[in-house]
């Protein structure tokens, strides 16, 4: 396959869909934006694409709770589309909201009943946290775990990325999930500190998540859902130390779409 279609899924809110589109098609991928009621209304149309990727924003205003209401939309609505996508071993990626969505939606941590194990409250500080953090990843460190998730792959050891969000802080719904994710090596990224330290608190850790969660993985490793941008450092000039001419490589955000285009291209 030359280039996976991607499917930039928003509805009324979303507002970081331009940006993951851009990213996906910087990384190879042919993508398409659709609002959540053409695939509701057409039950089959999910099935022509490689890639289901639910961008970052407000979607319907976070009313009840931030993602809730688009989380009981694919619950609900688009159940059987979402599980025949995952049965085919399709990936899907949610970003901030998305990822809020993700959880709340049942589809991560990972259970074919789509039963939600867990959320994303409210932050810690009690305010919208908008910042640069590191990101320490599964590959490497003391806490190393053979790294499953096929959109975190090759990744360096550390990564920056910004944050946006008032309700990112990760709490599973018991201890048996939370060692779960652990024992499944679900947990692909953790905030950390400037010397990689996964030991750290706010402002590193901008929401208070448990074990200082950043992003996690479906058992399968190929469902990704994370509280950072990754589209919004895809080129160096992203990042804010880009003027210091140190380092032209891509922004660290770029081989996370790179990995999934690639994926789909390679086995679809």
């Amino acid at each position: 396959m030359k280039k996976p279609k991607t499917c930039i899924l928003r509805t009324a809110g979303t507002n970081c869909d331009r940006e993951t589109a851009f990213a996906f098609a910087a990384a190879g991928a042919l993508v398409e934006s659709m609002h959540i009621n053409q695939l509701v209304g057409n039950s089959g149309l999910l099935d022509q694409y490689q890639i289901l990727a639910i961008p970052g924003g407000f979607s319907y205003g976070d009313d009840v709770a931030a993602g809730k209401i688009q989380a009981n939309e694919l619950r609900f609505k688009l159940k059987d589309s979402l599980r025949r996508f995952i049965s085919q071993g399709k990936l899907i990626i949610g970003i901030c909201n998305g990822f809020q969505v993700l959880v709340k939606a049942g589809i991560l941590p990972g259970d074919e009943t789509f039963t939600q194990e867990a959320t994303l409250t409210i932050n810690d500080s009690g305010k919208f946290e908008d910042r640069w953090v590191h990101l320490r990843t599964t590959d490497h460190g003391p806490r190393t775990t053979e790294n499953k998730c096929v959109w975190t792959r090759n990744l360096p050891e550390m990564i920056s990325l910004p944050v946006a969000h008032g309700e990112g802080k990760f709490i599973s719904a018991d201890k048996s999930v939370s060692e779960r994710l652990i024992k499944n090596n679900q947990v692909v990224f953790r905030y950390c500190d400037e010397r990689m330290d996964t030991a750290c608190v706010y402002p590193c850790n901008p929401n208070g998540s448990e074990d200082n969660i950043a992003g996690i993985c479906d058992p399968s490793g190929r469902i990704l859902g994370l509280m950072p941008h990754p589209e919004r450092n895809i080129f160096h000039e992203h990042h804010p130390h880009w003027t210091l001419g140190v380092d032209k490589k891509p922004g660290d955000g770029m081989k996370i779409f790179q990995n999934g285009v690639n994926f789909a291209r390679n086995n679809f």
